[in-house]
C-alpha cells in the first residue's frame, strides 16, 4: 500500500572508496561483491526525485565523497533543485582551489571527521597519517564561510579524551559538534570487544558533556549520541523505519538506514531498476517494517511502540537473527540478555589502550575502506 508518509532526508554515499581504515567503518564487509557506482546522470536523477519526493536535506557522503570527480557537478544540481546540502568527508583532499569550487556550485555545509584531539592516537585509529591535512581543511571550510561541524565517533579507544576533543572543535572554530559514540554494525560489530566503552568511560564523558553544553551555550552546539548498549529502551531507528530517512548506496540500492544492508532476509531495490517514489512508496524492504503489524511481543502490544518503533530493525537481526524481534537493547527483550553479556566491564582492569592496526581489527579476506566518520 502506498504511503502518505513524505522522506525529509537522503544520505547519497556516493563511493565505498575512502582513504582511512578506521576499525568502527559501517560500509558492508563483503566490498568486493559491490556493483558500480551510480553514473553522474544516475545520481542527479536521484537528487531530482528525492525533491520531487519532499526531501530537503542530502548529504553527500561514502566512503570518502570527495574521491568522486563529479562532486562539483553534483553539488551544483542538487543545489539547482533545492536540497540543502552536507559535504560528510575525512576532510583529506579538501583543497582550497576544490573547496572554493564546491561552494560555487551551492554547498553549504561540510562535516569533518576527527578521530581524537591526541595526533598519534587519532592517526593509529584512522591507519594513516592525517591529522595536518583535516586541520588544514578546516582552517579553509571556516575561511570560506561554510557552515562547519566536526564529528568524532566514540569507543573505548578515545573517549577519555572527549572533553579534549570539544575544546578542539572549538579551537578549530566549528558551530557544531557531533560526538556519536559507536553503533555496533559493519566493522564495528567485528570489533565491538575491542571498541566497547566501560560503565566508568560513559559516566565520566557525561558530565564532561553536560559542562561543555553549558559553557558553549549559543557559539557551539553540542550534540552527544549515547551507546545503545547501555541504554534502557532502545531509540527510534531513524525516526522510524521507512519514515522521513533514505539512504542511497553506491550501487544504487535504496535502504532505510546505512546498516540494513546486513538483513539478508530483505531485498533492496535499485534505483538502476525503479523510480525513487515507487521504491519509497511500495517496495517491499520500505514496507517491511512500516506501522506495527509486523510487531511481535513485547513490542506489539508496548506503550512505547509509537517512540521508539521497537528500536533498531538491524540490531534486532544482528544480534538475534530475525529482524521483527525487538531490539535486545530494550530491558523488556527476552533477549536483552544477549546485550548484557556482551558488555565487558573493565572497571578493575588497566586502561585500554588503542592499538589500531592497518586494517580493522577482524580479519578479513578483502581490502578494506573505511567511511571513517
Amino acid at each position: 500500500m502506498p504511503t502518505d508518509r513524505r522522506p525529509t532526508t537522503l544520505l547519497a554515499e556516493l563511493t565505498y572508496r575512502c582513504p582511512l581504515h578506521c576499525p568502527y567503518c559501517s560500509n558492508p564487509l563483503d566490498l568486493a561483491r559491490a556493483a558500480a557506482e551510480l553514473s553522474t546522470d544516475d545520481w542527479c536523477r536521484v537528487f531530482s526525485e528525492a525533491r520531487a519526493l519532499g526531501v530537503l536535506q542530502l548529504g553527500l557522503s561514502g566512503g570518502e565523497p570527495m574521491l568522486r570527480k563529479d562532486l562539483e557537478t553534483l553539488v551544483a544540481h542538487a543545489h539547482n533543485v533545492g536540497l540543502y546540502q552536507t559535504l560528510v568527508t575525512s576532510g583529506l583532499g579538501l583543497t582550497r582551489e576544490r573547496a572554493e569550487r564546491l561552494h560555487a556550485a551551492g554547498l553549504e555545509h561540510i562535516q569533518i571527521s576527527f578521530q581524537d584531539s591526541d595526533t598519534e592516537n587519532a592517526e593509529r585509529i584512522a591507519g594513516i597519517k592525517s591529522v595536518d591535512k583535516k586541520r588544514a581543511a578546516a582552517d579553509i571550510v571556516k575561511s570560506l564561510g561554510f557552515a562547519f561541524t566536526v564529528n568524532a565517533v566514540l569507543h573505548r579507544g578515545n573517549l577519555d579524551h572527549i572533553g579534549q576533543i570539544i575544546e578542539m572543535a572549538a579551537d578549530l572554530g566549528a558551530d557544531r559538534i557531533e560526538l556519536a559514540n559507536t553503533q555496533y554494525y559493519g566493522w564495528a560489530f567485528a570489533n565491538r570487544d575491542a571498541l566497547m566503552p566501560t560503565r566508568a568511560q560513559l559516566a565520566a564523558a557525561e558530565s564532561i558533556v553536560e559542562a561543555a553544553v553549558a559553557r558553549y551555550k549559543g557559539h557551539m552546539q553540542i550534540l552527544y549520541v549515547l551507546p545503545d548498549y547501555y541504554q534502557t529502551y532502545p531509540k527510534p531507528c531513524m525516526g522510524g523505519w521507512g519514515n522521513v530517512y533514505m539512504v542511497a548506496a553506491p550501487d544504487g540500492r535504496i535502504l532505510p538506514c546505512q546498516a540494513a544492508w546486513q538483513i539478508d532476509s530483505l531485498s533492496f531495490d535499485s534505483v538502476r531498476d525503479h523510480s525513487l517514489e515507487w521504491i519509497w512508496q511500495q517496495s517491499p524492504a520500505f514496507e517491511a517494517f512500516r506501522g506495527d503489524a509486523w510487531m511481535r511481543e513485547p513490542c506489539r502490544s508496548c506503550e512505547r511502540k509509537t517512540l521508539d518503533y521497537g528500536g533498531c530493525r538491524c540490531q534486532a537481526f544482528q544480534l538475534t537473527g530475525d529482524a521483527r524481534n525487538a531490539d535486545p537493547v530494550c530491558i523488556k527483550s527476552d533477549q536483552h540478555h544477549l546485550i548484557e553479556e556482551s558488555i565487558v566491564e573493565l572497571a578493575e582492569v588497566p586502561a585500554y589502550r588503542y592499538r589500531a592496526p592497518e586494517r580493522p581489527l577482524a580479519s578479513a579476506g578483502t581490502p578494506v575502506v573505511s567511511i571513517g566518520h
